[in-house]
């Protein structure tokens, strides 16, 4: 595939305009600049918080704790895994807000794995994310809107499948046409369903504690019985959980978009993370408060089943406030993995086109529109979730190889300038924690780990054919590729150097 440097016949730069940091006009830049255009940095503090709060509390908190619960076994030992993902997902941050400050790039885990083990590890990450997490990820999140903005209609059955993926295919177009327009639009869109799906985790913690006041705590009084504590069972209880708080690092992906990166990085990372491990776990009370293990077990949805049975006939409600929450967090997601692929294609690593950022808007609309495909191609597979189980603990592992990352860059770059350095002992115990999980989870799911394991493997020989040592009519079909996109977009390359 061809970088972003190859490429020779570029859109004549002279005479166009761009936005300023601020939003004012910039000339465009004479002959002898790189006529490049930036994105703008528009995300403030609060933006940040939001976009971290938005797309960690999506479908998982309202749909499937039952999965904490079936491998602990006790509610009480539930409860500790919930704390404790929320600190490991807190550690992990602080390890990111290190690197994050340091490599002041966006694309996240891919940027830090460059700099730190090379091109060949960061392009793994970067094939494993664009075959499955990302637009799996995306796509199972859009159908569990549609679901539950649906089940209204079909009260006593699940809503049509065909109805589900249409609707899921079109608000997931709907978001990236807004992705594509305004960045601002997506903070709002960003900031609005987070205020909504905290009013429906507040209506849940403020039912729960109703009914505990009213003396109901029978359901609480032995929270250790029939505990696994197993470390394959424990292993696959974390993953879970971890599952629910996954999101953390997605500030990370769009670091080139936020003012002040080296202050408010870790400052919405310092506020969000105990904000919603707090929310999460006096949710998760609620629910064990209300619903004994074996309901909640064997329900598709505790939130709603929840509301059955403590908002009566407001519990309508509950579904409206699960799509509101998916719809936030999809749009999220969207905006911060559209940077992942941009990134990707300025390092060469993709074909250059999708690093290309239109000259009106400053928005990457050919990544936001190669990511809406590949999610829509994913939403018409039936068995998607079986997808992303099989590749679950990929995840991990690549958050993993970028906390192991930071001890190297420390060896590697010790005179490097870091705004933020946390303690040694903060990635010492997120590598062992994040160890066990990996090593233990082979024992419990092994074939899950095996075909997880075979995706990555595969990359290795597509690196070397697309990247390596290209195959030259490969290299000129992606030249003529980026030209077309650059006529049909009104996109212009990147300013930025190549990562």
């Amino acid at each position: 595939m061809a970088k972003v440097g190859d490429v020779d016949n570029r859109p004549v730069q002279q005479g166009f305009r761009r936005e300023s940091d601020e939003g004012g006009p910039v000339a465009g830049k004479e002959g002898g600049g790189d006529g490049g255009i930036e994105m703008k940095k528009e995300l403030g503090l609060m933006d940040g918080v939001a976009i971290i709060v938005g797309v960690i509390v999506g479908a998982g908190i309202f749909v499937s704790p039952k999965g904490v619960l079936l491998y602990s076994g006790s509610i009480g030992v539930a409860i500790i895994v919930w704390i404790l993902s929320g600190v490991l997902s807190m550690v992990g941050a602080l390890c990111y807000a290190e690197l994050g400050t340091m490599i002041p790039k966006s694309g996240g885990d891919y940027a830090y794995i460059g700099e730190a083990f090379g091109p060949l590890p960061a392009f793994l990450y970067l094939w494993v994310a664009l075959l499955i997490l990302v637009p799996a990820g995306n796509a199972i999140t859009a159908i569990t809107f549609a679901q539950y903005l649906l089940q209204p209609l079909w009260p006593t059955c699940e809503p049509p499948y065909e109805s589900v993926r249409l609707l899921a295919a079109v608000i997931t177009c709907l978001l990236t046409a807004i992705n594509c327009r305004n960045v601002k639009w997506v903070t709002r869109v960003t900031e609005t369903f987070t205020g909504m799906k905290v009013l429906a985790l507040l209506v849940i913690t403020g039912a729960g504690a109703y009914h505990l006041m009213s003396g109901n705590t029978e359901l609480l009084e032995a929270p250790f019985a029939n505990s696994k504590i197993q470390p394959g069972f424990i292993a696959v209880a974390f993953y879970n959980g971890l599952f629910s708080y996954s999101g953390w690092n997605y500030l990370n992906f769009v670091t080139e978009e936020l003012k002040d990166p080296y202050r408010n990085l870790p400052r919405a990372i310092c506020i969000s993370m105990p904000v919603v491990t707090i929310i999460y776990v006096i949710t998760n009370i609620a629910y064990f408060a209300v619903l004994p293990p074996d309901e909640m077990l064997s329900s598709q949805a505790v939130a709603v089943t929840f509301a059955e049975k403590m908002l009566s006939f407001m519990a309508w409600t509950m579904p409206l406030f699960v799509a509101c929450s998916t719809f936030g967090s999809l749009n999220g997601a969207i905006f911060a993995s559209s940077r992942l692929f941009f990134v990707g294609a300025r390092n060469g690593h993709l074909p250059a086109a999708l690093s290309l950022i239109n000259i009106n808007c400053l928005t990457p609309i050919p990544s936001l529109l190669f990511l809406c495909a590949l999610t829509l191609l994913l939403l018409f597979i039936r068995d998607v979730f079986a997808i992303i189980n099989y590749v679950s603990y990929v995840e991990i592992l690549f958050i993993f190889i970028s906390v192991a990352g930071l001890l190297r860059l420390r060896q590697k770059a010790p005179d490097a300038h870091r705004p933020i350095k946390v303690s040694l002992i903060v990635p010492v115990v997120f590598l062992l924690t994040a160890g066990f999980l990996v090593i233990f989870s082979v024992f419990e799911s092994p074939m899950e780990v095996g075909i997880g394991t075979l995706v990555i493997l595969l990359g290795i020989p597509v690196y070397y054919v697309t990247i390596g040592k290209p195959w030259g009519w490969l290299t000129q079909k992606s030249q003529t590729f980026n030209r077309f996109c650059s006529k049909l977009f009104l996109c212009m390359p990147n300013s930025e150097k190549l990562d």
